[in-house]
């Protein structure tokens, strides 16, 4: 019976210590980081090393864009027009792993004024952003992203 425990320990012990292995968690934030420097930055020039080829986006006002080139085709556009200038803080960001090669970050940001094109200004608005990483080779790489207004309640 000793002999089983031990034996189930020492099975057990390498899973354990992978889940929590704090580098992988530092290397998801390290991802989603990237993307909010080049949100901040306006330049998304080196996505390619925080996204994958697949990439899909789901923006605030529920449209979706498939693939990185068209992803950032859009993000090029809102950035060189109504987001030109906006930023986006992280306020809290949260990682679970679903696997060992897969990983969701939720993201409370803060982003500064700005108008969108119906006319409508955004002051101090908080979103919350889901995104999906994906493990390949040594890096951490977003897979798809979806970002909400967090509204505040209704008053009654």
């Amino acid at each position: 019976m000793k002999f089983l425990i031990t034996t189930i320990a020492i099975l057990a012990m390498p899973v354990a210590v992978l889940a929590q292995t704090p580098g992988r968690e530092a290397s998801v934030r390290h991802t989603v980081q990237a993307f909010y420097a080049a949100f901040n930055s306006h330049g998304f020039s080196h996505a390619a090393d925080f996204t994958t080829a697949d990439w899909n986006h789901i923006n605030p006002y529920g449209g979706r864009t498939h693939g990185r080139a068209e992803v950032l085709r859009e993000l090029h556009e809102v950035h060189s027009t109504f987001r030109n200038g906006v930023s986006d803080n992280i306020e809290k960001l949260d990682v679970r792993f679903a696997s060992n090669d897969a990983a969701i970050a939720t993201v409370t940001s803060r982003m500064s004024t700005f108008t969108s094109p119906d006319g409508t200004r955004h002051v101090n608005e908080q979103h919350i952003r889901t995104f999906v990483l994906a493990k390949r080779g040594p890096r951490w790489l977003i897979m798809q992203d979806q970002n909400t207004v967090v509204s505040p309640p209704p008053t009654g």
